[in-house]
């Protein structure tokens, strides 16, 4: 009896806290964007090749090419792979802005999982989801696909799910919480600007980084050049984005990148007018006097710690962020 007691109070508490920023958010009313689709997606994850072997392994297929960020968005401590494929003889093109202009029929991945003992990822994983970016008639479209409990195809959804998820982590705690996979208009909420669909995180700077390809470490955007997805010029024109968990780097760097992966997409001048009203814009290379971040510093602080901000994506507050931006607003 006094077990199910218990249960009964946990599951309550769990339920609780998933629906806590819906509740705090429960003014906030997303529109419905109706934004223009060029393509129809196929119902099932399989039918694009993504992965060879066995799917779980998530073994990139022929083609596809992996994608490494130097700053992340926090999305309840999940792990994300990044691929992307373009189509054979184009190539993606450096543009004045220091993003990337995608060619039609570029295919963009990001695959969500946690590993179920961070201390010994050799005990495996959970897939949870794969979004898919396909660019098509010069129109960036976007759908998710939910894995299924068998680890061995994903299944579109355009309306988002609720799924409960339990890990331990680094430390050997147990971690759980009722991850929120997002619905169709829920993307579209932050991956807007100016009203129309685009990639978020993958862009020159953030991807001019060192990584390890067949047994050698290099620039990242060199070996994009070396397989022929990338038009030639100098990485060193290119500036860097910091990795926000590296305390080797400067703290106004880290606060800075850690406000434009995980605050930027919405507080910008192009982005969803609602947040494009506010007065922040923490986009990385914003001048510091420009961003809104002067004076503004107790109402940042509080917003993150309430759990109000990011509106969508998390259903857990990320304590090492937090903490990071709260030093560095101190240091102001």
């Amino acid at each position: 009896m006094k077990k199910n007691i218990a249960f009964a109070i946990g599951l309550i508490l769990l339920l609780v806290i998933s629906c806590r920023k819906e509740y705090i958010n429960i003014d906030i009313e997303i529109p419905d964007f109706n934004f223009p689709k060029t393509l129809v997606f196929e119902d099932s994850l399989s039918s694009y090749e993504i992965f060879e072997g066995t799917p779980s392994d998530l073994s990139p297929s022929e083609g596809f090419e992996l994608l490494e960020l130097s700053s992340v968005l926090f999305t309840d401590y999940s792990h994300k792979q990044r691929l992307v494929k373009i189509p054979e003889g184009t190539q993606m093109t450096k543009s004045n802005d220091e993003k990337i202009d995608f060619p039609n029929g570029t295919i963009l991945t990001k695959t969500f999982f946690y590993y179920n003992d961070e201390r010994d990822t050799t005990l495996g994983k959970r897939v949870i989801e794969t979004r898919l970016e396909i660019k098509e008639n010069d129109i960036w479209n976007i759908a998710t696909y939910i894995w299924n409990q068998n680890q061995t195809d994903a299944i579109l959804k355009v309306d988002g799910l609720d799924t409960p998820i339990t890990w331990i982590d680094e430390n050997g705690i147990s971690r759980s919480t009722v991850y929120h996979i997002p619905s169709e208009n829920e993307c579209m909420t932050c991956h807007q600007s100016n009203s129309t669909m685009t990639p978020l995180g993958p862009t020159l700077r953030n991807l001019n980084r060192n990584v390890h390809r067949n047994g050698s470490t290099l620039n990242q955007l060199t070996h994009l050049q070396n397989v022929g997805v990338l038009n030639n010029f100098s990485a060193n024109q290119i500036g860097q984005m910091v990795n926000y968990d590296d305390p080797n780097t400067s703290l106004e760097e880290r606060g800075r990148a850690y406000l434009a992966m995980n605050c930027a997409h919405c507080h910008n001048p192009g982005s969803w007018e609602r947040s494009a009203d506010r007065e922040f814009d923490f986009r990385y290379d914003t001048p510091f006097n420009e961003a809104g971040i002067l004076f503004e510093e107790e109402k940042i602080k509080r917003v993150l710690q309430d759990g109000e901000m990011p509106l969508i994506g998390t259903t857990m507050l990320d304590d090492e962020g937090v903490d990071l931006i709260i030093q560095y607003l101190n240091s102001l």
